[in-house]
């Protein structure tokens, strides 16, 4: 509304303009609509159906992967006692396993010291592991806490694999130094040499290989405080364990020479219990990736039948349309992907097409798997399945070949998305010229017609004033 206009006329000027206004803006403002609508709902399908596709393509390159079809799988009948995993080169067999004794690792404990020892003197521990190792010596200072002389252990034997700690006596404040190396295998003990003032943390002896025969060489007091016998809490030795009534032995827990490119990972002993080992082809991952492809194709099938059929919804009610149908794109689409599904891979006495695995299309188009074929397939004819699926001729690669143009940066999918892009910029282009001369259109009504308005008003006034003048003149009679 321009002012306040109509006072001269008494004319309703401002309902008259928005009248006309409207009537000038309705028909192309609706047509601006429709498009925006139709042309949304367009760009929308579009790029459903370019992200079932991505899905489909990703779901080929699974499938299309020499490595699925290289991996093996290896399972152990009581993972209590082992787990077990394979590399791709090895060979499939099954083997009846026992675990007799765990490789363990070295655990040793200084004699006894009451609550506040400190070193009487200055000197040297040498640890080492094992009675031929070079060792690691460590400095301790006089008068130096158990604290102390466990921290500086601990920080020079820190790439060792040797760790220190203290176990006290809640009743008495006694504690022990307690040396731990995580290091498993015959022959890994930790021993302890320590110079005068320190024989109290000499474990084990340096003249004899088995620490068993001689635990500790003689302790003196450190602080003038008598200790206990010093000794290993536990030794280290090898894992002990057979394959098929085979006795092996292994420095580790984690034995992978035993059966070739298989590993044992040893979890607990049981002496004459039998578990059993299998190492076999990757089957159940390969039919999980067949599988997922299937899933991904009838995903596909199904967003296209969604986005180009027709649904009735009732007597009277305009049926519910898909975005894009009657699509050529779509068509040419489904035509391409159903043609590859069907051709023949040219295998002798192989798979050929995808019925040789027991997937059948069904009537809605969608594809259907019989288990029961498709292990049968797996069992019999790995080699076959894995070239049917896999490598340049196979339809994995095939099928992506053919989705890769609809699917690119400027592939047909995303032209399609550019173009209807630039539409809708074009609607908001069209609508903002719309709307700028309407304003103009509605500034030259509003002219025009208080134009008109100011003239009568004009007229109005003339008219009163002749009036008020015919009535002055003489002999006119006066209206009483």
């Amino acid at each position: 509304m321009v002012g306040i206009t109509g006072l001269g006329s008494n004319i309703d000027i401002d309902s008259i303009v928005t009248a006309l206004v409207n009537a000038e803006k309705a028909p192309k403002e609706a047509q601006l609509s429709r498009l925006e609508k139709a042309t949304t709902e367009k760009f929308t399908a579009v790029g459903q159906l370019k992200g079932a596709i991505s899905e489909f393509q990703t779901a080929l390159k699974d499938l299309n992967s020499a490595d699925l079809f290289t991996k093996r799988t290896a399972v152990s009948s009581n993972t209590t006692l082992a787990s077990v995993s394979a590399t791709t080169k090895a060979t499939s067999g099954s083997y009846q396993v026992t675990v007799e004794r765990l490789a363990t690792s070295s655990k040793v404990a200084t004699g006894t010291f009451a609550s506040g020892a400190t070193a009487a003197s200055a000197g040297m521990l040498t640890v080492k592991l094992g009675p031929d190792d070079r060792g690691v010596d460590v400095q301790v200072a006089a008068g130096a806490t158990l604290s102390e002389i466990r921290d500086t252990l601990n920080t020079a034997l820190k790439g060792k694999g040797i760790s220190a700690n203290l176990v006290s006596n809640p009743s008495d404040g006694s504690s022990r130094l307690v040396l731990s190396s995580n290091t498993t295998g015959e022959g890994k003990d930790v021993y302890v040499q320590a110079s005068a003032g320190l024989e109290a943390f000499r474990i084990g002896d340096f003249a004899d290989n088995d620490p068993a025969t001689k635990p500790s060489a003689t302790l003196s007091a450190l602080d003038s405080t008598s200790s206990t016998s010093s000794g290993y809490l536990t030794q280290a030795q090898d894992a002990s364990f057979t394959v098929d009534g085979l006795t092996l032995n292994s420095a580790t827990n984690s034995v992978s020479n035993a059966i070739s490119e298989v590993t044992l990972n040893l979890a607990s002993a049981d002496p004459g219990k039998k578990f059993t080992v299998t190492v076999d082809l990757d089957k159940s991952g390969v039919k999980t990736n067949i599988k997922k492809f299937v899933d991904a194709y009838n995903k596909l099938m199904e967003t296209t039948k969604g986005l180009t059929t027709v649904v009735s919804v009732g007597e009277g009610k305009e049926p519910v349309t898909g975005a894009l149908v009657g699509d050529a794109t779509v068509r040419t689409l489904l035509s391409t992907v159903r043609n590859e599904l069907v051709k023949s891979a040219g295998q002798d006495g192989g798979i050929n097409i995808l019925a040789d695995l027991g997937i059948t299309t069904q009537q809605d188009g969608s594809l259907k798997v019989d288990d029961t074929k498709l292990d049968k397939a797996l069992t019999s004819n790995y080699g076959s399945v894995a070239s049917f699926f896999t490598g340049d001729d196979g339809l994995m690669n095939r099928l992506n070949n053919k989705l890769t143009g609809y699917t690119d940066t400027d592939g047909i999918l995303e032209q399609r998305l550019d173009g209807l892009q630039s539409s809708l910029d074009s609607v908001d282009d069209q609508r903002t010229k719309l709307n700028l001369r309407i304003e103009q259109i509605q500034t030259r009504l509003y002219a025009q017609y208080n134009a008109m308005d100011s003239l009568i008003a004009n007229l109005n006034q003339t008219s009163s004033r002749l009036d008020q003048a015919l009535q002055n003149l003489p002999g006119v009679a006066k209206k009483s």
